[in-house]
Order: C-alpha cells, then sequence, then structure tokens
C-alpha cells in the first residue's frame, strides 16, 4: 500500500487511518471526514471490517465502476473468504455465501436473477403505492396526536417491513422474527444468533407458500420456471427483505432529515425548491443508505490502480466515498442518478424501481399529514449508528402540533410489534386506486402547497 498524506493534510498522528487499517466498523457520526482522510490516501485504503477481518476499501468513483463492471476479475463468491474467518465473527452473517443472486457469478447468477426480477415485475406499482399510505396512515395515527414522535423508531423502522411482509404474504407472526434477524445482522450484534432467527422465520415462510400458494413474491418466486429449490428460494427472500428492510428504513430517514433541516426547504415543506424525488437522489449521492457494501473477491491476487489487492480478500465499494469523490462534485444533484447507491454492472439492485417508490410515497404521506412538522434536536446532535455498512440515524426526534385522527382511520394492532390495515394488498390489487400525480411531479407539490395552505385558513 502507497504511503499515507502528509500531516497537513492527513489524519493526526496516532489515527488507525494513518498507521494501517481504518476500523471501519468504528464508523458512525464522523462519517463523511473519515471518507474525506481516506480518499487522500488513494482510491483504494486498507480498513477493518470488525477486528482482524481487513478488506481493501474503494473510495473512488471510477476504480468502484471499474470494479463493479468486472465480475471476471471480482467475483461475489465469498466462500474462499469465508474459510480463513472465525464461525463467530460479527460480519460474517451478512457477508457468507447463500445461493442468492447476490452471491453468484455468471450462469448461476443469471438463472436466479430472472426469477428474482421476473417476480418483482408482477408487483402492481398502483397496489404498492396504495398499501404503502395505508400503512403509513396507520402508523402516523399512532403518534400524531402526542405533538411529538421519533420518526425511526414509531415511523420508517416499520413500514417497510409492513410494505414487504404484504408483498412477500408474510404472516405476522414470521414478520416479527424477520425485523429482530434483520436488525441483528446489520448491526453486527449477536450475529450468529441473529441469522439463525431469519433462516427460520424465512424457511417458515417458504413451506407455507408451498402448501398454500397466494398473489405474492413468494409464491411467483416458487412457481417460477426456473424451479428454485426450497434452499435457493429462502435465501431469494432473504436478499430482497435485507435490502428492502433496513436500507430502506435509512433511506426514509435521512430524506426525512435532509427535508427537515436543509436550508433549500426551509420554511413550508410543500415550497421548497427541491421535490422529494430530488431529495431522494440527494440522499442516495451524499448519504446512502448503505454506506459501504457491494462486496468482491478477487479470484488471484490483483493488482489495482498501484495496489495489490489479494485473493479471496473483501473488496469493499464506499458507494458513499465514491459517490461525493472531488472529481465528481457538483451543487446540482437533482434528477441526477449516475450516483453508485444501488451498485452497478450485473449486479445492479433489481428492486430499486420499488425501493424508490416506498421510500417517495412514505416520505410524501408523512409530510403532508404533520406540514408544520420541526426537527426537535438541532441537526448536528442527531447520532448515527455505528457499524460498517449502513448509513443510519439511531433516532430523527419531531415535534409538530398535535393532529387528532379522524374516527375509523386506525385500524387494530395485528402483532405486538407492528401494525397494519386489515385490507391486504390482494384486496388492493382488486380495485386500484384512482390516478395520483407521481411523487414529485409538480402537480404533487401543488396539491400539497394548497392542502398545507388550507389546513392554515
Amino acid at each position: 500500500m502507497t504511503a499515507g498524506p502528509s500531516e497537513a493534510g492527513g489524519p493526526p498522528p496516532g489515527c488507525p487511518a494513518h498507521e494501517g487499517r481504518y476500523p471501519l466498523y468504528q464508523l458512525a457520526d464522523e462519517a463523511p471526514a473519515v471518507y474525506e482522510r481516506l480518499r487522500a490516501r488513494g482510491p483504494v485504503v486498507p480498513v477493518d471490517l470488525s477486528p482482524d477481518v481487513p478488506a481493501s476499501l474503494i473510495t473512488g468513483y471510477d476504480e468502484a465502476l471499474a470494479v463493479l463492471r468486472d465480475p471476471t476479475t471480482f467475483r461475489k463468491d465469498p466462500r474462499g473468504w469465508q474459510q480463513t474467518v472465525p464461525e463467530d465473527c460479527p460480519v460474517l452473517p451478512l457477508m457468507m455465501y447463500r445461493p442468492n443472486c447476490r452471491l453468484a457469478d455468471g450462469a448461476a447468477h443469471s438463472r436466479l436473477r430472472l426469477a428474482v426480477t421476473d417476480s418483482l415485475d408482477r408487483v402492481d406499482v398502483f397496489a404498492l403505492r396504495g398499501y404503502v399510505e395505508k400503512s403509513a396512515d396507520v402508523l402516523i395515527g399512532r403518534f400524531a396526536g402526542r405533538g411529538a414522535g421519533d420518526l425511526v423508531a414509531d415511523y420508517a423502522r416499520v413500514l417497510p417491513l409492513l410494505v414487504f411482509n404484504e408483498m412477500f404474504g408474510c404472516p405476522p407472526d414470521i414478520g416479527d422474527r424477520l425485523v429482530l434477524g434483520m436488525s441483528g445482522i446489520f448491526d453486527t450484534v449477536n450475529a450468529k444468533q441473529s441469522n439463525e432467527i431469519m433462516r427460520d422465520a424465512v424457511l417458515e415462510l417458504v413451506r407455507l407458500k408451498r402448501r398454500e400458494p397466494a398473489q405474492d413474491v413468494t409464491s411467483w418466486l416458487a412457481e417460477h420456471p426456473v424451479e428454485l429449490t426450497d434452499e435457493e428460494l429462502m435465501h431469494q427472500i432473504l436478499t430482497l427483505l435485507g435490502a428492502g428492510t433496513e436500507p430502506l428504513q435509512n433511506l426514509i430517514v435521512n430524506g426525512l432529515r435532509l427535508l427537515l433541516s436543509d436550508e433549500r426547504f426551509a420554511g413550508d415543506l410543500s415550497g421548497g425548491n427541491l421535490q422529494v424525488e430530488d431529495a431522494l437522489d440527494e440522499i442516495l449521492w451524499t448519504d446512502p443508505p448503505l454506506a459501504n457494501f457491494a462486496i468482491t473477491y478477487p479470484g488471484e491476487d490483483v493488482e489495482f490502480r498501484g495496489v495489490t489487492l489479494p485473493k479471496d480478500q473483501p473488496v469493499v465499494i464506499s458507494l458513499a466515498a465514491a459517490n461525493t469523490d472531488p472529481a465528481l462534485a457538483s451543487e446540482h444533484r437533482e434528477g441526477n442518478r449516475a450516483h453508485l447507491s444501488w451498485s452497478a454492472g450485473p449486479h445492479t439492485c433489481p428492486a430499486q424501481g420499488q425501493a424508490r417508490l416506498i421510500a417517495s410515497a412514505a416520505i410524501e404521506k408523512v409530510l403532508d399529514a404533520l406540514p408544520d412538522m420541526e426537527l426537535a434536536v438541532p441537526v448536528y446532535m442527531l447520532k448515527w449508528r455505528p457499524g460498517p455498512f449502513h448509513r443510519a440515524l439511531q433516532s430523527l426526534p419531531v415535534n409538530f402540533p398535535p393532529v387528532t385522527a379522524a374516527s375509523g382511520d386506525a385500524a387494530p394492532v395485528r402483532t405486538a410489534a407492528t401494525t397494519a390495515p386489515q385490507e391486504g394488498l390482494a384486496a388492493v390489487l382488486a380495485r386500484r386506486p384512482a390516478h395520483r400525480p407521481e411523487p414529485g411531479s409538480r402537480m404533487g407539490h401543488v396539491r400539497r402547497a394548497t392542502r398545507n395552505w388550507l389546513r392554515r385558513l
């Protein structure tokens, strides 16, 4: 590895980033400054994903694209690396081999990805938006009368699970275990136990849908012509749920944080200079929900940008560092979707369309319902959860004038952990909602402004 920067432009003496591998697992509040220091060392930097688990972090945009677009050199199969780490390694549950499309190469990847994309394409976007809005109404109704709330615990943490549980035909008791397992894996806390909880819950779901198929993604995967085994089916679902719960929660929360704190949205949120979709683009550039991921493993020792990348050692793409590479610096990111937050190349996220729809609908819904909402603390006091992979706030406390929900808006509790409307996605599919303006459209913008003006009047 090449030498670090001069003392004037680099980290202080004694800093791990100055003397060796940076402890990425400690990354939290200081993340943007850390990425700046690491980039100063070059486009490839040694890091630790957990204590004594080395990896190479790609911090440059062009270098990241070069890795992501070369699946022959940079493979996704982690089994060579997996043999070198202990079974209790904190990051192993998130990185270990599973027969899913994310960790497959070549023909195996093409086969598994086909089943996933075909099944996701069958999801009706109008029905999906309708279910997001109904679920959001229920969650907002639970805290709107208090005049205060935590948009992480009260809203964004639960909403993606409600929606994805419906998409996958997942019963509430199984959904509760999925929440518990997924949170533990991303936080690398009790990771082995969390992995077992996740596996058992999804396997139960697979067996249920084999017996009782329905109009949901799990059933469509099970019926797909590629004939997935139970093991393969389970791991496609685990992958989609992993990408659609924790990262989607973070996208919603980070988008709301931007809308509530950025001066471009000062005053009436519906009268800001940027629309919700543009705010999502901004977040995907600057604070992607998965900050460091898209992990690959060289099949042989590789010389890359003057650095030797060892065989089977993880090469991690810093999506956050690459997206904010000074070579791409621009103050106008709205409408620009060349960021790497959905990855790139053959492993580009297959569910990005559904994820954007859910996030934009969730953000618009809570802003419409609570138009005078403000952060309860200064934005610099917000705390980020530590971890090598995600960019996740611990909480997002807000205050607003209490809103009394109209009678009949609430729905009964389905489980101890979550609530959802009684009407499911299948019922919504049979009765499509009337046309709604697209999120971020001019008409949607006018509709919110008019509604907020009428409330004030």
